[in-house]
């Protein structure tokens, strides 16, 4: 007859063999955990690219001064001429004038109208047109040469010549106008002194 604490050692033995096999299987079945992600790489900052330097421009100088060339030819002398004697003060000017007295070739005939362009002097603006008309009409090579000048001045001194004219009689219709406004101020001036004669009381008899 067997032993009851004999008999019941196998079955603990088999039942502690069956639960280590199932753990051991369980084991078997578990998944693996996943592995874990790789680590990323340290991110490196870059500092942005500096803004393009724009080239500075240079400001735009003013070119020199150039002075033109004095032009050849007859109509070059007389463009100096004529700028000569523009900044002649009023005594060498009328020494000039006379220095040039009556011409009879073109070139001293448009010379001395320059002269008298100068004056300010209605009489001897009008005088140069005249010379600058005769220099234009000249049918010597000389005045052929200074002829387109001479129309040019001519042309000129005429217009010059009928502005002042408009502005002479401008001013002296201002004058007239001015003259009329100052004897209708008498006469109205006048009327009422008699009018305030007329007014007064009559004087008591002695």
């Amino acid at each position: 007859m067997t032993h009851p604490q004999t008999s019941r050692t196998p079955l603990r033995f088999a039942a502690a063999s069956a639960a280590a096999l199932a753990l051991m299987l369980a084991a078997c079945t578990t998944p693996a955990p996943a592995p874990a992600p790789p680590t990323p790489p340290p991110r490196i900052s870059v500092p942005p690219p500096p803004p393009p330097v724009m080239p500075v421009e240079a400001e735009p100088q003013a070119p020199a001064t150039q002075l033109m060339p004095p032009l050849p030819g007859p109509i070059g002398a007389m463009l100096a001429y004529a700028d000569r004697v523009r900044g002649l003060p009023g005594g060498e000017l009328n020494a000039e004038i006379a220095r040039l007295g009556e011409p009879n070739d073109p070139a001293t005939q448009m010379q001395l109208g320059l002269a008298l362009a100068q004056t300010r002097n209605p009489p001897d603006l009008a005088r140069a047109a005249g010379l600058m008309q005769r220099v234009a009409g000249n049918a010597s090579p000389e005045g052929l040469s200074l002829a387109p000048l001479a129309r040019l001045l001519a042309a000129r001194y005429l217009e010059q010549r009928r502005v002042e004219d408009d502005r002479d009689r401008q001013v002296q219709q201002l004058k007239d106008a001015q003259r009329r406004i100052d004897q209708l101020n008498d006469r109205i001036e006048a009327l009422r002194a008699i009018e305030r004669s007329f007014a007064r009381p009559p004087a008591p008899p002695p």
